[in-house]
C-alpha cells in the first residue's frame, strides 16, 4: 500500500470544501477532490497514493481519474523508474478555468443552442403559437449572445480579464453616460 501524503490542516479543509462544491456544481465529490490535491500537491501523484491521501476506493479514483481526464483538467505522465501512471493538473488557476468554461459550454451550453436553432429552422414551428416561436427565437437570440461573449472573454489574457471582471457596475455608469 503507498503512503499517503500528509495534509496540512489548510489543505485538507481546502480539499473537504472543493468536494462539497463539486456536487453543488454537479461534479462527484471525489472527482473534485481528486483534482483539489492534484492542484494543491503542484507534483504528479499516482492513483494508489491518492487512494491513501483521500482514504477513498482505489475503483473510485480510477473513475474519477477517468472522468477529469476527459474533462481535460488531469493528464497522464510518467516517471523515471515507475511504471505506474502519474497524474497531475495545471497549476495556472486561469488555464484550468478556461478549461472548465470550455468544458461545460462543449457539454451543456452548446448542445442546447444547437437544439433551439433546430426548432427555428424546423417548418413545424410555424404551427406554434406566436408567443412559443417567439419565445425560441428570444432564447437562441440570448443563448448565442451569451455564447459569442464567453467565447471572447475567454481569448482575453488574464490580467484583462481581471479588469473586466472587477469592472462590475461601472459598466452600466459607462453604457448610459455613452
Amino acid at each position: 500500500m503507498s503512503e499517503a501524503v500528509e495534509l496540512s490542516p489548510i489543505a485538507r479543509r481546502f480539499v473537504l470544501h472543493w468536494g462539497e462544491m463539486g456536487s453543488r456544481w454537479g461534479v462527484n465529490r471525489t472527482v473534485a477532490q481528486i483534482h483539489a490535491l492534484l492542484f494543491l500537491s503542484g507534483r504528479p501523484m499516482h492513483a494508489e497514493e491518492i487512494t491513501a491521501t483521500l482514504s477513498v476506493a482505489r475503483s473510485n479514483v480510477s473513475t474519477s481519474l477517468r472522468e477529469l481526464t476527459n474533462y481535460n483538467l488531469v493528464r497522464t505522465v510518467h516517471q523515471l523508474g515507475d511504471r505506474r501512471d502519474h497524474f497531475e493538473t495545471s497549476r495556472d488557476v486561469w488555464e484550468l478555468f478556461r478549461t472548465v468554461v470550455r468544458e461545460r459550454k462543449a457539454r451543456e451550453f452548446d448542445p442546447t443552442v444547437a437544439m433551439l436553432g433546430d426548432c427555428m429552422a424546423d417548418p413545424e414551428l410555424a404551427a406554434e403559437p406566436p408567443e412559443v416561436r417567439a419565445r425560441i427565437a428570444e432564447t437562441l437570440a440570448l443563448m448565442s449572445a451569451l455564447s459569442a461573449w464567453g467565447e471572447e472573454m475567454l481569448r482575453l489574457e488574464p490580467a484583462t480579464l481581471m479588469k473586466v471582471m472587477k469592472l462590475g457596475s461601472r459598466i452600466q455608469k459607462l453604457l448610459r453616460e455613452g
